[in-house]
């Protein structure tokens, strides 16, 4: 299947959940996430805002704050993206396509060896990922290639193969419920 047809295909059967269903996967896998090792050595933690039916992830940041972790969360200038420190959840606002970011331009996050939370559309069990097209997540670990990543998917997500292209960077731990 081609990356559009399986966009599609993925779309569809998120929409197709219901609030509750978001909600309870994603407890599964918030729980799931603070339990590993990658989680319990960072320091710090690069997260994504979830956007429409996307895994929460609110509660993961919430309580990284609160376990002392540096937490930085992703705002896009053109064809950049930046992680930008988080200690409020009221300096975010939508962008223009509705994904939650940061107010403030700065501080911009420097740890070097932050976890990496990965948002995508699809992924492999062996960690390929398939992302919405934009490639910031790409761009990011093409130019800071040290940081741990983990993605966190619905189980519907995953798939046996994904067409990847030279510049797909893998995810080296996946997480599904």
């Amino acid at each position: 299947m081609d990356k559009k047809a399986l966009r599609k295909q993925i779309a569809e059967k998120k929409r197709a959940m219901t609030p509750a269903q978001i909600e309870k996967k994603s407890g599964e896998l918030t729980r799931l996430f603070l339990q590993t090792e990658q989680y319990q050595k960072a320091k710090a933690v690069y997260g994504y805002l979830s956007y429409n039916q996307e895994v929460r992830t609110e509660a993961i940041l919430r309580q990284a704050l609160k376990d002392g972790k540096t937490v930085a969360v992703p705002k896009v200038y053109g064809q950049e993206m930046k992680f930008i420190l988080l200690t409020d959840f009221d300096r975010l606002e939508k962008s223009s396509l509705g994904i939650p970011e940061p107010i403030d331009d700065e501080p911009v996050a420097n740890e070097s060896q932050a976890l990496v939370l990965m948002p995508g559309v699809a992924f492999t069990r062996a960690g390929d990922r398939m992302g919405y097209g934009g490639g910031f997540y790409d761009k990011f670990l093409a130019r800071e290639p040290e940081h741990p990543t983990v993605a966190l998917c619905y189980d519907f997500q995953i798939v046996d193969t994904l067409p990847t292209e030279e510049f797909d960077v893998p995810v080296d731990l996946v997480l599904w419920a």
